[in-house]
């Protein structure tokens, strides 16, 4: 394979061009929080009035409401206005992604239950201040292998081009810390399924209030993950350094196998690595529906488009579900799905030339209320879209941080998927723990081996 860091100084990824780039000027960024959002969305409702105005989201939990709680719907009164299935879809087919409409037909049981649009998004303060300095602050390195002069959340709340709202994903606030204990699905052609529980620690350096661009030591986030079931995987741990950037600085990671008793160093956990949890399904770069460095496409942002997306998706996060009443055999039950219609950014990733990737062609749909990606299409050389992947939001409104609850990625090819996220039979994520950086080194994750 061609060295990727040398051919990134070759070639520049669409729309970014010269050194450094991607500052607003001070008038630019005095829009956030006037006619776009503190988060940089529009602030106003669509002309049809499908859409909301944005009026701040939520911003405190419901009354009684306890600390470790599953989180209440605050929207079940809500009802479904209709339903997209494989009979009438076309209908929609303008408000709908393509993966989508190959989801209704690969799957003909399966449904699109669309709610009233709740924009229900909402961050603290000082997230906001933050991202406000990094409108006018904010550089995306050349060739968009990293950012600097950034912090706490998005980096670039007024984007220009592709690269920077990739890099608005990845960088999006998702709290400082948390822990839980989940599990993940794998499915078959036949309907069968294998299910993995594992613990997961989360320390996200990069939005530790406090600290500046220069503390951070190319640094996002550290995890920690412990399997406990099933019991021929129980105590394998893997500990992970995400880095900021991952061309110059790959991240770091490490893993400890109980039948060898001893922690290495795992190479190429990167790009499209299969993600062995996912019995294939995915790719390493498909967690969290993508991850790290994003230098083997161009990214062109095709724009702003209106598309019914999964959102506010509290009856999948609900703590009275068995994991077996969300998990169907081909599908996830979609009774238990919200689809809303969003403003989202939409952008399309082509593999550069030179580069090898499992997939050729990636389109992306960003909420614009948060930057989180809530729906992607993989597509191979041919064109052919092999999977969708749905990632299901909603606001842990307790501490404002809007975040998963569970993802899903449909493989069209084999009809099978795979889910990860299941938490309802444990508890609902931990934004208190007690972590710090102390439990994220490789001595740490050998003395908790030990124990």
């Amino acid at each position: 394979m061609i060295n990727r860091y040398v051919l990134c100084l070759a070639i520049g990824l669409t729309g970014i061009q010269g050194t450094a780039l991607a500052k607003v000027s001070p008038e630019e960024a005095a829009r956030l929080g006037k006619d776009l959002t503190p988060v940089g969305a529009e602030k106003a409702g669509n002309k049809d009035g499908t859409i909301p105005a944005w009026t701040g989201g939520i911003t405190k939990a419901p009354a009684g409401f306890k600390t470790g709680d599953f989180h209440p719907d605050p929207y079940a009164a809500d009802k479904v206005k209709f339903v997209i299935d494989k009979t009438n879809y076309k209908k929609y087919e303008k408000n709908l992604s393509k993966g989508h409409v190959a989801l209704l037909q690969t799957h003909p049981t399966y449904f699109m239950n669309v709610y009233p649009t709740r924009r229900s998004a909402s961050y603290p303060d000082f997230v906001y201040d933050a991202l406000k300095k990094n409108a006018v602050n904010a550089e995306i390195f050349e060739y968009g292998t990293g950012v600097k002069n950034t912090i706490m959340s998005s980096p670039f709340p007024i984007p220009k081009n592709g690269a920077e709202v990739i890099w608005n994903h990845t960088l999006r606030y998702r709290g400082g810390k948390f822990k839980f204990t989940s599990s993940t699905i794998n499915t078959t052609a036949s309907g069968d399924k294998s299910v993995t529980t594992r613990e997961y620690e989360y320390f996200f350096k990069y939005s530790q209030p406090g600290l500046g661009y220069w503390d951070l030591d190319n640094t996002i986030f550290f995890l920690k993950r412990k399997t406990l079931a099933p019991a021929s995987l129980a105590g394998q741990m893997t500990l992970v350094q995400e880095t900021l950037d991952q061309v110059r600085s790959p991240r770091k990671s490490w893993i400890y196998m109980p039948g060898q008793r001893r922690v290495r160093r795992t190479p190429d956990l990167a790009y499209d690595t299969a993600d062995i949890d996912s019995n294939g399904i995915r790719t390493i770069d498909q967690v969290d529906i993508f991850n790290g460095a994003p230098d083997l496409y161009d990214w062109n942002l095709i724009g702003k488009q209106e598309v019914y997306v999964p959102y506010n998706d509290y009856k999948l996060h609900s703590g009275a579900l068995k994991i077996d009443d969300i998990i169907g055999p081909y599908t996830i039950t979609p009774e238990l799905v919200r689809y809303e219609m969003h403003r989202v950014w939409v952008v399309e990733a082509t593999l550069r030339i030179g580069m090898n990737h499992v997939y050729q062609k990636r389109r992306y749909y960003f909420d614009e209320d948060t930057w989180s990606i809530l729906v992607a299409e993989e597509y191979s050389a041919k064109g052919e879209l092999l999977e969708l992947s749905e990632s299901h939001l909603i606001n842990f409104y307790d501490v404002q941080v809007p975040y998963t609850t569970l993802d899903v990625t449909y493989d069209f090819k084999d009809k099978r998927y795979y889910a990860e996220g299941l938490d309802n039979e444990r508890n609902p994520p931990d934004f208190s723990a007690d972590l710090d950086e102390g439990n994220f080194t490789a001595s740490a994750l050998r003395r908790e081996a030990t124990r």
